[in-house]
């Protein structure tokens, strides 16, 4: 074999060994699927509709960047987290809300117009059964509202929550 052909030969393998390492070394969550509710990432302001400050809200990429943990408090007594993953096996974004009232909300979905639009039920003692949809929408100007939708007794969709995040 000519010097050309080795030194060839010894490029590709090079470059093949690169190829194979950096394949080894991503992480297992890099796809664009798990990086579709990364625009809600950060250290946020909640905002009501009127203006008044509902809450802080912090929102990081945790566990080699898999889950994104959320930690909400109202200052007023009131907080909670929620851990949000990607379901890769079943293509679905997951998310899990618990906080200081005794509440566990399991929701599911992924990107639907835009939005990440989550949706579940909780069932109360009396075994009445509340759907509850979820959107986080991103705002050109940055910031990103979340709207909170509930099932009344008679079934019907309510805003229980409208809420404009902006960065602190």
């Amino acid at each position: 074999m000519d010097v050309r052909k080795r030194i060839a030969a010894g490029f590709f393998t090079l470059v093949l060994g690169f190829l194979i390492m950096n394949a080894a070394l991503a992480a297992p969550c890099d796809s664009p699927q798990h990086r579709a509710f990364d625009f809600w990432i950060g250290e946020w302001q909640v905002k009501t509709p009127d203006g008044k400050l509902a809450g802080v809200n912090r929102i990081e990429r945790e566990y080699g960047g898999c889950v994104l943990h959320e930690r909400y408090d109202t200052g007023r007594g009131y907080s909670g987290e929620s851990l949000n993953i990607f379901d890769a096996g079943r293509n679905v974004w997951h998310q899990t809300w618990v906080d200081t009232s005794g509440t566990l909300l399991v929701l599911e979905g992924g990107i639907k117009e835009g939005k990440m639009v989550l949706e579940g039920q909780t069932s109360e003692a009396g075994g009445q059964v509340t759907k509850h949809r979820i959107s986080w929408t991103p705002n050109p100007d940055g910031s990103v509202r979340q709207l909170w939708e509930s099932t009344d007794a008679a079934g019907k969709w309510i805003t229980a929550f409208d809420g404009r995040y902006t960065r602190k």
